[in-house]
């Protein structure tokens, strides 16, 4: 199979950046893209010019490391898939690609593909936790918990932060990210002691890093390869806005209540 390669080259951040035209003649239907770029790469380093820098690490759909926009789609054209388990049978002989990293204010480019989404471990740091010492082990059955909470909170602790819902909402919001790193500790619990701080440290976190509002558009829904719901944005809502009612600390951060 034969294919049309426009990679986004920039040497980093304070640097321009374009579009660069590589012809991949010999494409083997069964690689997956990133094996593709791998390709890619060894014939870049054989003829003495820079290879393509893009992240990766499990390359199972579980890191969330991966992530690009493939013709103005984050991770793609197949859904509820990562760029690591997308494989080349999903295009066609002859096809022109175009590739480029994911666009937002907060997650500024390192070079070529490859973003830094450290705001992403940050809105986790300000309150993703459960800091309350369990002590010893606890049997997983010792805690009753209703089947719809655990089922709403395990759909909600799919999301691997890829990004791919910042990079396909036209706000550059990371609420849907957001919300399910709320909702999966709220919905337990476990994270009923925190819930109200949690809300407000997150959401109070990602404002600052400057993402944009979520206008209710679904883009972050129906791209996520993960397939976390819409619903736990609102659930966010109603738990930032109790909580920004009835939790006051001494020391709240920026933006807080």
């Amino acid at each position: 199979m034969k294919l049309t390669l426009n990679i986004w080259r920039q040497k980093g951040p304070n640097h321009p950046g374009r579009m660069v035209k590589y012809e991949m003649p010999n494409v083997d239907e069964h690689m997956s893209f990133l094996e593709m770029l791998d390709v890619l790469n060894e014939d870049l380093i054989h003829k003495g010019e820079e290879p393509v820098t893009f992240e990766h690490d499990c390359r199972e759909g579980i890191c969330g490391c991966c992530g690009f926009m493939i013709n103005g789609l984050p991770h793609g054209p197949q859904r509820g898939t990562t760029v690591c388990q997308l494989h080349m049978r999903q295009f066609h002989d002859g096809e022109e690609l175009w590739i480029e990293p994911f666009r937002a204010k907060a997650f500024p480019v390192l070079k070529d593909l490859m973003v830094d989404r450290g705001s992403f471990d940050r809105i986790i740091a300000a309150g993703g936790y459960v800091s309350v010492n369990t002590g010893c082990f606890v049997d997983g059955n010792a805690i009753p918990i209703e089947k719809q909470n655990a089922e709403m909170a395990m759909d909600a602790a799919a999301c691997i932060g890829c990004g791919a819902c910042v990079a396909s909402c036209p706000n550059a919001s990371a609420s849907l990210f957001t919300a399910a790193k709320i909702a999966h500790l709220g919905l337990l619990p476990q994270g009923q002691a925190e819930r109200d701080r949690r809300a407000v440290r997150m959401v109070a976190q990602m404002m600052e890093e400057s993402f944009g509002y979520c206008t209710n558009t679904g883009e972050c829904e129906a791209l996520c390869p993960k397939g976390v719901k819409i619903e736990n944005i609102a659930r966010m809502n109603r738990d930032y806005l109790k909580a920004a009612i009835t939790y006051r600390e001494e020391s709240a951060p920026a933006g807080g209540s």
